[in-house]
């Protein structure tokens, strides 16, 4: 079972006591949830202030920070637009980094796409294809993308968990139909996460959890923190395998 967590997203600082946002928490952050059974770590790393940054700096300091804590441990980020809303500004953000994630996620709902996964590729940063929606998937094979990329990260927007469950299973049928055989994670938010998590475990898929999806346990009590939402997917992962 692949599963990742997904250290912080873009929460803002404070709306989590435990929420890391500087290098070193999310060194801290990253070294307990190795030792509690993660393949892999995802983050968006921060400047000085706690804004979301795709700047050579903040991305070295973060990465630095975690591979020195936890050496050989995967580590990827976000390239967002939210986080740089210019196209052309966020490409070159993405060329002018000194230390490289080893793989970075790519909203294909977003413009740019193939500009940025080839930047990505060039440069040894493997490529996670993120798809919302199942039109999504003869894009990603349009733009001979699909036999490249790291793996498939089916995440849908909807809030409500049926509604997800079915979009989930349209990406699925149109990545089967395309025959794209790809590793698959695939993770929910919010009040989707835990049925979403439940469903890749079902289905031997990859998934993910931290507080980038939910600051919530199943019972909706708010979680400590990274290490608790880590410890309850492994638990659960026990439970299927």
């Amino acid at each position: 079972m692949f599963l990742k967590a997904c250290l912080n997203g873009s929460r803002e600082p404070g709306e989590h006591p435990a929420l890391p946002i500087t290098p070193e928490e999310l060194a801290r952050d990253a070294a307990a949830v190795s030792a509690a059974g993660v393949q892999a770590l995802h983050i968006h790393p921060r400047d000085a202030a706690g804004k979301q940054s795709l700047t050579a700096e903040d991305q070295a300091a973060a990465l630095s920070a975690i591979r020195q804590r936890c050496p050989g441990r995967p580590v990827g980020v976000s390239t967002a637009l939210w986080i740089e809303p210019d196209v052309a500004l966020r490409l070159r953000r993405v060329q002018e980094w000194t230390v490289l994630p080893d793989f970075a996620s790519v909203n294909f709902d977003e413009p740019g796409v193939a500009e940025l996964c080839h930047a990505l590729l060039s440069r040894g940063i493997g490529v996670e294809a993120g798809l919302s929606h199942a039109t999504q998937v003869p894009f990603l094979r349009q733009l001979k993308l699909a036999e490249h990329c790291l793996r498939i990260l089916i995440e849908p927007a909807e809030e409500e968990s049926e509604a997800a469950l079915t979009t989930a299973q349209s990406i699925l049928q149109a990545l089967d139909a395309e025959h794209i055989t790809l590793p698959r994670l695939l993770h929910g938010g919010e009040a989707t996460t835990w049925p979403l998590l439940e469903t890749a475990l079902r289905l031997g898929y990859g998934t993910r959890t931290g507080p980038e999806d939910t600051l919530r346990l199943p019972d909706v009590s708010q979680a400590r923190g990274n290490a608790e939402l880590v410890a309850l997917a492994v638990q659960k992962a026990r439970e299927h395998f």
